[in-house]
């Protein structure tokens, strides 16, 4: 008699977003099973306008600033006092830009202001992922607006945490995120991932990548990794949640976790 309203889900996970950006939300929930909820809060970010419009790179400076205080720091605070069992940080490149440190000093910092709620975030989660999978050799693919310091940025992050980053570079693609294609992200990295990485990363939870995952996975024959892909994955972890009921969305979450 009753349709489905979505208030019987089972856990709930809140996730920290660009104000004008509805990627992660989108991709997380078209990813988390229906016992899943996903509930947003919207942090100002200097890089992206009315529509989600955004330049065709994005500067370094409003990228820094999305993980420092007082924005991101208050709206942790406010979505943490909804019945959310975990908090996902939804952005990659001020991780690239601060650094792991800066990054692991940011969490401690929001999960202080989340009253000890778990924070979990993109990059992190990545190398948590990586070092599940035992890959150790990774191909970095940021998206078409990271521009090449950026994307050294990143290549630096993850040798930072001890991988060997073969190959990294910003997808020549449109530089636009209603412009990205599934298939046209499958064919560009299908082309370019060289033979000698164990794992594909693809970063930025704005680039729309989670629906070529599973197609990719086939053609290389190798774990791919996503933004939102592995912040789904580790703030179902945090909040002690299977992740193995996930499917289509690649072999990390066909792992006990």
């Amino acid at each position: 008699m009753w349709r489905p309203d979505g208030w019987d889900v089972q856990v709930r996970l809140g996730v920290l977003t660009p104000h004008a950006d509805v990627g992660p939300e989108s991709e997380l929930r078209a990813m988390a099973p229906p016992d899943v909820g996903i509930h947003a809060a919207r942090v100002p970010f200097g890089g992206i306008r009315q529509g989600g419009v955004m330049d065709p790179t994005i500067p370094l400076a409003p990228v820094r600033a999305f993980a420092d205080p007082p924005d991101v720091d208050d709206a942790t605070e406010q979505l943490a006092t909804a019945p959310v069992a975990a908090i996902a940080f939804g952005f990659t490149s001020s991780a690239y830009v601060i650094g792991a440190d800066g990054e692991a000093a940011m969490l401690k910092r929001l999960t202080a202001r989340a009253h000890g709620l778990p924070v979990v975030a993109t990059c992190a989660a990545a190398v948590d992922a990586l070092h599940t999978l035992g890959a150790t050799r990774i191909c970095l693919i940021d998206p078409p607006w990271f521009d090449t310091e950026l994307d050294d940025l990143g290549r630096a992050y993850y040798q930072d945490a001890g991988f060997d980053v073969v190959f990294s570079a910003p997808c020549a693609l449109p530089s636009g995120q209603k412009l990205i294609r599934p298939g046209d992200l499958h064919d560009w990295a299908a082309e370019h991932v060289p033979e000698s990485a164990e794992a594909v990363v693809i970063g930025g939870n704005g680039f729309r990548a989670v629906g070529a995952i599973e197609s990719l996975e086939t053609t290389l024959g190798r774990p791919v990794l996503t933004a939102n892909q592995v912040l789904l994955w580790a703030a179902l972890r945090a909040a002690h949640t299977d992740t193995t009921q996930i499917t289509g969305y690649g072999r990390l979450f066909t792992l006990d976790a």
